[in-house]
């Protein structure tokens, strides 16, 4: 994979997935930690979202699925849910996807993510 445009690359993939709640959150970065911004782009979605192998929905599934088991990750969980319906998740894929969790991460985990879910989808839910 090509390393010299990891930020570019990582920007289009970042609003192919989040759209302006993507850029938002590189914004509320730039005045205390431009660099964990740039890092934010370059690795995850540079490197990582860019790799051949799992379509756009799938990783973000994936990452609904490991932000509803870490727990403590509410505001991210917001972000990928949406970001999920954006490349064409289902509300039920991600409804399903957190109650698996419930299964391997506990119950307490599972019902904070269907709470984050009501909020994301009472706020449009995707673009």
């Amino acid at each position: 994979m090509d390393t010299r445009n990891r930020y570019e690359r990582g920007l289009a993939k970042l609003r192919e997935i989040d759209g302006e709640a993507g850029e938002r959150v590189l914004e509320s970065l730039g005045d205390i930690a431009p660099d964990f911004a740039r890092y934010l782009i370059e690795f995850p979605f540079g490197d990582i979202y860019a790799r051949p192998g799992l379509d756009l929905k799938s990783r973000e599934i994936a990452v609904v699925a490991a932000l509803t088991a870490l727990g403590n990750a509410a505001p991210q969980l917001r972000v990928h849910i949406q970001g999920a319906l954006n490349v064409g998740a289902t509300r039920t894929e991600v409804i399903e996807t957190i109650m698996q969790m419930a299964v391997y991460a506990g119950f307490p985990a599972a019902l904070n993510g269907l709470t984050v879910a009501k909020e994301a989808f009472a706020q449009g839910g995707g673009r």
